[in-house]
């Protein structure tokens, strides 16, 4: 199995591609969806409940406490979906990213126990997000939009332009995500990149 070198995995991103592996064959499959999916920072949408939730001060949130273990359960096996597109080589190449702080994670802690929490990658004022996940079980339901809500007033206050989601689905379009022509992603990616932000 072949490494996945973080400077390739960057280039990608500028680039406007993203990787995931078959969990069949394990090939590193490349994307460029078109549209593309993305999360306006000011098009959020948060119901009630949700924002309940995130007064509520019940979960405890971090950024950056506990980026491989945020990883690992976003690879876990849970009921509906068996097989991950998060294999050890997207793993490894996104941990070599977080310690040069280009990775990041958001987590929810409950009662010191990590119950959700989302990962991705910062490019200049671009992020692009690559998965999340809640632990209902542990107290951790809808862990994940409260991560995905301090993850967007993060990116506003730094100053951030993008968030890209890759793919539209029921859930995140619940959540205010949109599809955009990828001519016009292109554009805003190279427009975000060039932005310096410090997380």
């Amino acid at each position: 199995m072949r490494e996945l070198p973080p400077e390739l995995l960057i280039d990608a991103y500028l680039q406007g591609c993203f990787p995931m592996a078959d969990p069949q064959s394990g090939d590193l499959e490349w994307y460029r969806p078109d549209p593309r999916a993305i999360i306006e920072l000011d098009g959020l949408r948060v119901s009630r409940s949700l924002a309940r939730t995130c007064r509520s001060g019940l979960l405890d949130i971090r950024r950056d406490t506990a980026f491989e273990d945020v990883v690992a359960a976003c690879a876990a096996a849970r009921p509906g979906r068996e097989d991950t597109w998060i294999d050890a080589r997207i793993a490894r190449a996104c941990a070599a990213l977080h310690e040069a702080g280009l990775a990041h994670s958001l987590e929810a802690w409950k009662d010191g126990r990590l119950v959700g929490g989302l990962y991705g990658v910062r490019l200049g004022g671009a992020f692009f997000g690559e998965s999340m996940f809640s632990d209902p079980a542990a107290g951790g339901r809808d862990a994940s939009k409260v991560c995905l809500v301090h993850l967007v007033e993060h990116l506003r206050a730094i100053g951030a332009a993008l968030l890209d989601i890759q793919f539209l689905t029921p859930h995140l379009e619940r959540l205010g995500g949109v599809e955009i022509p990828a001519a016009v992603y292109q554009r805003r990616l190279k427009a975000a990149v060039a932005i310096e932000t410090i997380w």
